[in-house]
């Protein structure tokens, strides 16, 4: 990088992000006494505001909206138990914005950071900023994916990923073919039933959970038994925990659980394997769907024998339900796809995204790219990183746990500014 020009501007902390993580930071470093200013490439909580379809809700309840200072009771809610449509979601965290009022320049674009002396330089669209502290508050979804053999589709399919899906009226008439079972294939998946469209759905390895489970929402229950406060440190399996996918389920219709055997039996959905290849009008699929299937059912299963435990443990009268029996189930693996025969003009691409650190010169990154920390806390002194999944729990990346790592990292960061050397990962 080129010498620093006279009068660079300094200040103790940036903030990379302006979405929840980093607003929520801004506000705790604010009440330490510290001084922070926010960087966000284009406007506060784009990703809520811009990148959502038109019919997402949240998937887990109203009452786990947890900003510093500012639930959603704060904020005037009146349905702890219901999940929140994306315009209200942004109502909620556009308040919690004025309520705090951060420094943030919106549509300034962070594009390098690096060791500067004892502190850090901040290299930005709108000039470059020194720091004494930097906390990285990006999130992982930088990076669309899509496979190479997408290229190898035919021209007269239409593709589409999920960051830029609002509704099915952007397709062309015709089936989709939807790859990806996360929550977010999963949801639009109803989308395009809804709209009378021939859904066919890659079935990945995803995992399911129960909605409601005798007689509460399931994550009300694991919330009680402690499941949300277990911290990646005692996960008894943390390399799954960081790399599984996120248990479907849906917050529509005043929330609900997704059992893809019912899909297929009650609204027509085509179930395939996972996707393992495309050409021309062909698509390839894994023989995979029936142990996606079974072993979907096997988490949603183990969920509702941890509820059971507690249940039983604590002594809580509940009710009853009946136990799960798989209502379909493939009787053969179909394997290849001809698109155009059956129908299918569009392929939804909804299998996640990729973060892209690469503007981050430090070593704090391991083989596959992902950052090495302590809640956190690199060993780059002054470099942080808020907003990720399992950071300590598995409320870090949602809105449960943003308040208690925003703390416990604005902590960590007055005590460097005082001396403490990082807490090595």
């Amino acid at each position: 990088m080129k010498d620093l020009a006279p009068g660079t501007p300094h200040v103790p902390v940036v903030i990379v992000g302006g979405g929840q993580a980093g607003l929520s930071l801004a506000h705790c470093l604010r009440e330490a006494g510290i001084e922070s200013i926010v960087f966000e490439r284009r406007r506060r909580f784009h990703s809520w505001r811009e990148n959502r379809w038109d019919s997402f809700c949240l998937v887990t309840p109203n009452w786990q909206c947890r900003l510093p200072g500012y639930s959603y009771a704060d904020h005037g809610g009146t349905d702890p138990d219901g999940f929140m449509p994306r315009d209200e979601i942004v109502a909620y965290l556009d308040a919690f914005a004025e309520r705090t009022a951060p420094n943030l320049r919106e549509g300034v674009d962070v594009t390098g950071v690096a060791r500067e002396g004892e502190g850090w330089r901040v290299e930005t669209s709108a000039g470059t900023w020194t720091c004494d502290q930097v906390a990285i508050c990006t999130g992982g979804y930088d990076t669309p994916i899509e496979p190479d053999y997408a290229q190898a589709l035919a021209p007269s399919i239409f593709q589409m990923h999920s960051v830029d899906y609002r509704r099915p009226a952007q397709f062309p008439p015709g089936g989709v073919l939807i790859v990806g079972t996360g929550q977010s294939g999963v949801q639009l998946m109803e989308d395009f039933v809804r709209a009378g469209r021939p859904v066919h759905l890659a079935v990945g390895p995803a995992p399911r959970s129960p909605r409601k489970y005798r007689g509460r929402d399931a994550t009300d229950w694991l919330f009680d038994a402690g499941h949300y406060a277990m911290t990646i440190d005692r996960h008894p399996d943390p390399a799954k925990a960081l790399t599984q996918t996120n248990h479907y389920m849906s917050g529509r219709d005043g929330g609900k659980e997704i059992d893809l055997r019912r899909w297929h039996l009650d609204h027509g959905v085509e179930l395939y394997g996972s996707l393992a290849g495309m050409e021309g009008t062909r698509a390839a699929f894994l023989p995979d769907l029936g142990q996606n299937l079974d072993d979907a059912d096997a988490s949603y299963l183990g969920i509702r024998a941890a509820i059971d435990a507690y249940i039983a443990r604590e002594g809580i009268e509940a009710p009853q339900e009946p136990p799960y029996a798989p209502a379909w189930a493939p009787e053969a693996e179909r394997t290849e796809l001809d698109l155009e025969a059956a129908g299918v003009t569009s392929v939804l691409w909804a299998i996640g995204f990729r973060p892209d650190w690469s503007w981050i010169e430090a070593e704090v990154f391991d083989p596959r790219g992902k950052p090495l920390h302590r809640r956190g806390e690199t060993a780059a002194r002054g470099l942080h990183f808020l907003g990720l999944g399992w950071l300590n729990t598995w409320g870090s990346g949602r809105f449960l746990g943003i308040e208690e790592d925003s703390r416990w990292l604005a902590g960590r960061i007055a005590a460097q500014m005082a001396g403490a050397p990082a807490l090595v990962p």
